[in-house]
């Protein structure tokens, strides 16, 4: 319990330090300590009282004063001067609406008059009518009234820029007040020669980092599948061939990890978006490994990209779990249903529970068909416990939150606005599964420690079509259906 303190703690530290490290001189230290406070209290808890479930009253109140003590803390502690403005602070920037005074926007001007008059004549009047520039520390915002559809708008007047200005700006096409979305220009860090550029994206594939974390993974997850089987560390320090009995959980997780993570980069790489191959975390503990992970090193060109690398991870991933956890559920095997509470957990793999989860369930039906009844839970097999890890990786990805796999669904759909607001509401309605299922506790800490906004497209504004529409709308079903529990009307008829 406490080593998984220490690795939260560390994850907690990481993502202390890239959000909120750049926006205020008070000590990272204290924010971290904030933050990990609740989890130290229910881990004390577990330690002297053992599995005896936590009071809600001691879930919901180090919760209530540790969020509030931290937005407390970074409202006061909170500097709005240039250094400490976050490395995509001009993003977030770009969606004020409050006019920089003349003189101060004089002093700001990156272009000369010439340039000024240059890029006016960039924004035909038919296409988007040029109302004015509003020069700002990291941008040039070009507001007006729009004339045309979005994508067309978009793409006419980057091309103008473009023959003017050639690399020098990366153009941002973002949303304003309704009906009112705006162009803004920002310094193109990647203004250099074609030459250099190849040379850099060379070296952000890494190939030899990737395959390399990848054999590390694959022994780690095949150490902890052998403990899964039932192989006691002594057995295999005497008989190094019983780590194979690990091989099916780790080439199983392996292999819905791998195609979640290249489902995105083939997204990206089809969008011409710089990005790195997947690179996979190995522990020596838990699961094996904290899954894998790919970095988009250039912007997404516009909502339909960044919904196409959004969803394909999860979807991708979602198919090739489906026949492993079945094959796995089909290999397990059928035990009472234990009565101790303190059993019932997420993670009970030799006592397992499927009902805690709609689809599950139903999976776990399918897969034992009528063997499996009403008052049985399952020994899960360690192939079944890649797939069900995969379900739960599924879930996590698919939150509706900041730059979660769900997010960038939800952004793409509805617009960064929309998209803060649900991320808000999934916070939320963690904190309240929680409270139902500690197991959930540690998702909902992860939540609230992410940024709750996502980067905006360059093209951020141009809607989807209604095919993509749907499947978003899909991927959120699915995420329901993998949170929610069994209903009792559906659990009789199938008899559970």
């Amino acid at each position: 319990m406490w080593l998984l303190l220490i690795v939260l703690g560390l994850i907690t530290y990481y993502l202390l330090k890239r959000s909120v490290a750049p926006i205020t001189p008070i000590p990272i230290w204290i924010f971290w300590l904030v933050m990990m406070t609740p989890a130290i209290i229910w881990t004390t808890w577990y330690t002297v009282k053992g599995n005896v479930p936590i009071p809600t009253w001691l879930i919901v109140v180090p919760l209530m004063v540790c969020f509030t003590l931290y937005w407390w803390l970074l409202q006061k502690g909170h500097i709005p001067s240039k250094k400490q403005e976050p490395k995509n602070q001009e993003l977030n920037n770009l969606t004020s609406e409050t006019p920089k005074p003349p003189e101060e926007s004089e002093k700001l001007r990156p272009i000369t008059v010439s340039e000024e008059k240059s890029l006016r004549d960039c924004f035909p009047w038919a296409v988007y009518y040029l109302q004015n520039l509003d020069y700002r520390p990291q941008a040039i915002l070009c507001r007006g009234k729009l004339k045309t559809a979005p994508e067309e708008a978009y793409k006419s007047i980057k091309s103008n820029i473009e023959q003017v200005f050639g690399d020098r700006f990366i153009i941002l096409f973002q949303e304003g007040l309704p009906g009112n979305p705006f162009f803004a220009l920002v310094p193109n860090p990647w203004a250099k020669s074609q030459e250099k550029t190849q040379d850099k994206s060379e070296k952000i594939t890494r190939p030899l980092l990737a395959l390399t974390l990848l054999l590390l993974t694959v022994f780690t997850t095949t150490v902890i599948g052998a403990e899964m089987a039932g192989v006691s560390t002594k057995a295999l320090e005497d008989n190094l061939g019983l780590l194979l009995q690990g091989l099916p959980y780790s080439l199983g997780l392996i292999v819905i990890l791998g195609v979640h993570e290249f489902s995105h980069y083939i997204a990206a790489v089809r969008y011409k978006i710089i990005t790195t191959l997947p690179y996979f975390i190995p522990i020596p503990f838990f699961l094996g490994t904290f899954g894998a992970f790919i970095q988009m090193k250039s912007p997404v060109p516009n909502r339909k990209a960044l919904f196409d690398v959004g969803i394909a991870g999860p979807l991708g991933g979602f198919l090739v779990t489906i026949p492993i956890l079945l094959w796995g559920l089909s290999l397990s095997e059928i035990v009472p249903l234990s009565t101790d509470a303190t059993n019932s957990t997420l993670l009970s793999f030799q006592s397992l529970d499927p009902r805690f989860s709609f689809l599950f369930a139903v999976f776990a039906k399918v897969a034992l068909g009528s063997s499996f009844v009403a008052g049985k839970a399952i020994n899960l097999h360690p192939l079944a416990i890649s797939g069900y890890v995969g379900l739960i990786v599924t879930a996590l990805n698919l939150m509706p939150v900041g730059q979660l796999d769900g997010g960038h669904v939800v952004h793409a759909m509805f617009g960064q606005r929309t998209a803060i607001i649900v991320g808000q509401l999934t916070r939320l309605f963690m904190l309240i599964l929680a409270m139902i299922r500690q197991e959930f506790l540690i998702w909902a800490i992860l939540l609230f420690l992410m940024p709750i906004t996502d980067q905006p497209a360059l093209n951020d504004v141009t809607e989807l079509n209604d095919q993509r529409d749907i499947l978003g709308l899909f991927s959120l079903a699915l995420l329901m259906v993998i949170l929610l529990p069994l209903p009792r009307v559906i659990a009789h008829w199938l008899q559970l």
